[in-house]
């Protein structure tokens, strides 16, 4: 089930973010992800977020600031499954247009958003990690 998020839900889902990030990122430290956390714990409540709740966990989450998708996270033990798909989908419904940043070198992600009919717009450095990304940009059709 996709719902909003609720202030209980933080620690699961910065439980989620970490993990995530360290998981899908094998190209940059693990010490980047732990050195923003406390950042990331202190903001994230002020984007748009969505959850994918089943049995009273947290399996994903997307975070939305205005039409800029900060993130998709699914747990690993449940990717594969459709989630991802559906939170981008739930933000797809919110906006007529979306936009993210996205690593080169996650080759995953970028087939995902692909799939899902973003088109990549431009290429930066993340400064923050030293990792060039693509700017990828949907508009509803």
């Amino acid at each position: 089930m996709i719902r909003k998020f609720k202030t209980d839900d933080l620690e699961q889902v910065m439980e989620l973010w970490l993990a995530t990030n360290i998981s899908a990122h094998d190209f940059i430290s693990a010490k980047h992800w732990h050195a923003n956390y406390a950042l990331v714990k202190k903001m994230l409540p002020q984007a748009n977020i969505w959850v994918y709740e089943k049995n009273n966990e947290i399996w994903g989450f997307i975070g939305l600031q205005d039409t800029y998708i900060a993130g998709i996270f699914v747990a690993d033990k449940a990717q594969g499954k459709g989630i991802g798909s559906e939170l981008l989908a739930k933000a797809k419904q919110q906006k007529s247009q979306l936009s993210l940043a996205v690593y080169t070198k996650n080759e995953r992600a970028l087939n995902f958003y692909q799939r899902a009919d973003f088109t990549v717009v431009n290429e930066q450095l993340d400064e923050t990690t030293g990792q060039v990304e693509y700017l990828m940009k949907w508009q509803a059709s």
